[in-house]
């Protein structure tokens, strides 16, 4: 296989990084890139949950970008390059699939992800805790879901679901029962991370289904925009309300198309 365009990128961003390439892409370093590294990815699942090709393939070229960028600022330094990169990667996935590249034999995708996490651990024995791995980077929910998984796989789990319904109300009367703000914040941690294990229960992810609920509120609200005949400002809470409902039904109807 021949990957051309690949090529050509790298050699594009070492003549962007080279003494007479551009001012701010010299200037750049793996910190300074960390928040395009995270909008890159992020814009990429936009297009995914868009059904969006063309805006995927313009997103992931993006993401590709920043790989490339990093590389070669550690190439610069002497640490690795992109090739250090892609072995790295190839050598990992050949190992975690030694039913595909190996002699192991596996009946389901449960057996698979099983070896997965064993070669994992076999991998990195420097890790003592079931906590370790954890990305400090990710958002807090995202974490709490990880958090969470990590918890069950090793058997610290809820009998039943009842049981963790109880749990949510439990930490929401804590939540009402405090006095100070740092106690409030304390409680609503609380209800926010049983809430993301109330969703592990259920098979959902946490961070899509906010993601949508947010996105779903910035529609209806965009709607109620378009519907009000005066300054949002002036709104009463009667008109905000009927606004509401009105919003709702249309998201919904054109939902439903």
């Amino acid at each position: 296989m021949n990957y051309p365009n690949i090529e050509r990128l790298i050699e594009i961003i070492d003549i962007l990084r080279s003494e007479n390439g551009c001012k701010w892409d010299r200037e750049q370093t793996h910190a300074t890139l960390k928040r395009n590294m995270l909008e890159e990815a992020y814009e990429a699942v936009d297009a995914i949950d868009d059904n969006d090709n063309k805006h995927l393939c313009e997103e992931l070229g993006d993401v590709l970008l920043q790989v490339v960028l990093h590389s070669q600022i550690a190439k610069e330094e002497k640490a690795f390059d992109i090739e250090d990169v892609a072995k790295g990667i190839a050598d990992k996935l050949i190992h975690r699939h030694p039913h595909v590249f190996g002699n192991v034999k596996v009946n389901s995708t449960e057996e698979i992800l099983e070896n997965w996490e064993k070669l994992k651990k076999e991998e990195k024995p420097h890790r003592t805790s079931v906590m370790d791995g954890i990305s400090k980077a990710q958002s807090a929910l995202m974490s709490a879901q990880k958090i969470s998984k990590k918890a069950v796989k090793v058997g610290f789990e809820w009998n039943n679901e009842n049981d963790l319904y109880n749990c949510v109300l439990s930490e929401i009367k804590e939540f009402k029962d405090a006095n100070t703000i740092e106690d409030k914040e304390e409680e609503l941690g609380d209800i926010l991370f049983a809430v993301v294990n109330l969703a592990r229960w259920n098979n959902i992810d946490a961070e899509q289904a906010l993601l949508k609920a947010n996105k779903k509120f910035m529609t209806r609200f965009r709607a109620m925009e378009t519907y009000a005949n005066k300054d949002l400002e002036h709104l009463s809470l009667e008109d905000w309300d009927k606004l509401w409902r009105k919003a709702k039904e249309a998201t919904k109807k054109q939902s439903s198309l």
